[in-house]
């Protein structure tokens, strides 16, 4: 039972907490039992695990976590609420932290779909376009240059397990990013004031989207690479929140292979 914060292995798990040391030591932390829940089915690589041993009898939920966790020969170290608060950043904590290895699931041998976040800096919008693109079938989601870390703590949450089962790439540069995908794969650009609309895009062939974000914007690179695409909106409202406009693209591409699938 941990019941000091100075605790080596805890002093060691929060630095998990920071990027740098995240990328690192290789590892990053999952918090509450949905998250574990899901890394734990996915078989993603979990190195141990930190729980509140006075909340497993009033949880069952948590309880049969634990069981299955043991089961699986995951180490699970019994600690007090007070060192767990240390590891979270929600309000509520559920009693249960995780370290898992950084996922590094194989690229795909090919790409249909792939989604490149460019400057989008806030966690939520990041782990929502995340969790969409999973949802919409996308092979590969590249976080290009000044984007939020993939592991931040919001992140990870937002995308709802999705960074265990969906491959995805940190590319500093766009050099980077154009050699993770073929040459001849057209690029579009996610513009409020595109004169093109989304859904006058043909999705059939092999794609990339990229979205930019909120407050910046995409890149010049990303300007002089894609065809700006928009979507067309009523009223006086001027543009849709990132992860928002990202999930209505992926699911227009979504709908026409869906569609031409259904007509082959």
């Amino acid at each position: 039972m941990i019941t000091s914060i100075d605790n080596v292995r805890i002093k060691a798990a929060r630095k998990l907490q920071r990027r740098r040391q995240r990328h690192q030591m290789d590892a990053f932390l999952l918090e509450g039992l949905r998250l574990v829940g899901d890394a734990l089915q996915s078989q993603a690589p979990l190195r141990e695990v930190y729980f509140v041993p006075d909340l497993v009898e009033s949880n069952p939920a948590l309880h049969l976590l634990l069981t299955q966790l043991n089961a699986a020969k995951v180490e699970c170290i019994a600690c007090s609420a007070q060192v767990l608060a240390t590891l979270t950043e929600t309000l509520t904590p559920q009693g249960i932290v995780a370290v898992a290895a950084l996922p590094q699931l194989p690229l795909p041998t090919r790409v249909s779909l792939c989604l490149i976040l460019d400057q989008v800096r806030e966690p939520g919008n990041a782990g929502t376009l995340l969790r969409a693109a999973e949802a919409a079938g996308v092979e590969l989601v590249i976080f290009g240059p000044e984007t939020v870390d993939p592991f931040n703590d919001k992140v990870v949450r937002s995308g709802m397990g999705a960074h265990f089962r969906l491959p995805l790439r940190v590319c500093d540069d766009w050099q980077d990013i154009t050699a993770l995908l073929p040459r001849d794969l057209p690029f579009y650009l996610a513009q409020a004031d595109a004169a093109l609309a989304y859904d006058g895009v043909d999705w059939l062939p092999a794609a990339a989207l990229i979205v930019g974000g909120e407050a910046a914007g995409a890149s010049t690179h990303a300007f002089q690479l894609a065809q700006p695409i928009a979507i067309p909106m009523h009223s006086q409202v001027e543009s849709l929140n990132a992860a928002i406009a990202g999930a209505v693209i992926l699911f227009e591409a979504a709908r026409q292979r869906r569609q031409a699938c259904a007509f082959s």
